[in-house]
C-alpha cells in the first residue's frame, strides 16, 4: 500500500488524526460517509469538527474539509486561520484542497492518501469533465477590469 507524503509530526498530531478517524467511523451510523474532520487552532484548541454529511444532504459537496475551511473563511481572521492544522480521517480531494488553500489555513495532516483510500475501497477518482477555452478574452476581461480597477 501506497505512503502518504508526510510523516506525523508528534504525538500531538496522532491524538488529532485519530479524532479525525473516529468522526469517520461514527458517520454512517448517522447517515454519513466515512470521512471526518478537525480544526485545530494555534493553541491546540479544537476549533470544529465535522463528518461527510453527502447523502443525507443530498449535496455531492458536503465533505468535512470543504465544511470546515468555509466555516474558517467566515470565523477566523487570516492570522488566526494561519495558525490552524486541518486533521483529516483522508487526504482532501482536489475541490477540498483548493478551498483549504483559499482559506488560508496553516496545515493539513491526513491518515490515508488518496492512493491508499482508492486501493481500500475500490473507488475511482471521479473522470475529468471535458473542459474548452479560453474564449473570448477581450470580452471575458471587462467585468474582471471593471472589478479589480485595471485600465
Amino acid at each position: 500500500m501506497g505512503q502518504g507524503r508526510i510523516g506525523i509530526v508528534d504525538q500531538r498530531d496522532e491524538q488529532y488524526l485519530r479524532r479525525a478517524v473516529a468522526l469517520a467511523a461514527a458517520a454512517p451510523a448517522v447517515g454519513g460517509r466515512p470521512f471526518g474532520s478537525l480544526l485545530v487552532g494555534p493553541d491546540g484548541a479544537v476549533l470544529a469538527e465535522d463528518h461527510n454529511t453527502v447523502p443525507g444532504d443530498g449535496d455531492i459537496t458536503a465533505h468535512p474539509e470543504l465544511k470546515l475551511a468555509r466555516w474558517a473563511a467566515r470565523e477566523l481572521d487570516a492570522a488566526t486561520a494561519a495558525g490552524t492544522t486541518m486533521y483529516t480521517s483522508c487526504e482532501p480531494c482536489d475541490m477540498c484542497a483548493y478551498a483549504i488553500d483559499r482559506s488560508g489555513l496553516g496545515r493539513v495532516v491526513f491518515a490515508l492518501s488518496s492512493a491508499q483510500f482508492q486501493e481500500l475501497s475500490g473507488v475511482a477518482a471521479p473522470k475529468r469533465v471535458e473542459r474548452a477555452g479560453p474564449a473570448l478574452f477581450d470580452e471575458a476581461r471587462v467585468p474582471i477590469d471593471d472589478f479589480f480597477g485595471q485600465p
